[in-house]
């Protein structure tokens, strides 16, 4: 089912001004979540953390035709009008085109029409390639939280990304309207409000 207030197709940029010509449309998931676990699986190290999450909140997925090349997945957070974006992949094999930037727009599209204040986003401090790419849409660094990625949180010892260890996780956030932050600072994400 497509939402009317989301665009249904558009061409993607392909990183470099041109457009990759390909028509490719984003709009809400309402299949299994099983079926997209592969695409899942890229964007997350950990069997037990994304088992904990798969079924939570809503999902955007990227369209090539009738083919899935991206997903985006929602959860809504402790804090009225933030929403975490959990999970975020593009098939290996149409990274690069724009299909990413193309379903984070959408998120944020959708996320100020429902009148939310912010998304926020997670990811390896490790993983400067995600860290450019959310600042390039418009994240802005909120919080550190040191060894989130141990054994003990289901993930793995030894994963290193571009030549890091997998330790910690950097949280950003994108600030939708014009309202100011509270006069303490940002909080933790996730975390009820302490006033």
């Amino acid at each position: 089912m497509t939402d009317p207030s989301m665009p249904t197709s558009q061409e993607i940029d392909g990183g470099d001004g041109h457009t990759a010509g390909c028509d490719v449309r984003v709009e809400p998931h309402s299949g299994s979540r099983e079926e997209l676990r592969p695409l899942f699986e890229l964007a997350e190290d950990s069997p037990a953390q994304l088992d904990s999450y798969l079924a939570s909140g809503r999902v955007l997925v990227a369209l090539l035709g009738t083919e899935v090349i991206g997903h985006l997945q929602l959860v809504e957070t402790d804090r009225p009008g933030e929403v975490e974006i959990k999970n975020v992949a593009v098939r290996e094999d149409h990274q690069g085109r724009g299909v990413g930037g193309r379903l984070v727009r959408a998120a944020t599209e959708l996320v100020t029409a429902e009148s939310g204040s912010a998304l926020l986003v997670a990811t390896a401090a490790a993983d400067i390639d995600n860290l450019r790419f959310y600042q390039r849409h418009g994240f802005r660094m909120r919080a550190i939280e040191r060894d989130a990625f141990t054994p003990a949180s289901g993930y793995p010892p030894g994963i290193r990304i571009n030549g890091i260890g997998l330790r910690d996780r950097v949280w950003l956030d994108h600030q939708l309207s014009d309202r100011p932050e509270p006069a303490d600072g940002p909080r933790r994400p996730g975390r009820p409000s302490s006033t």
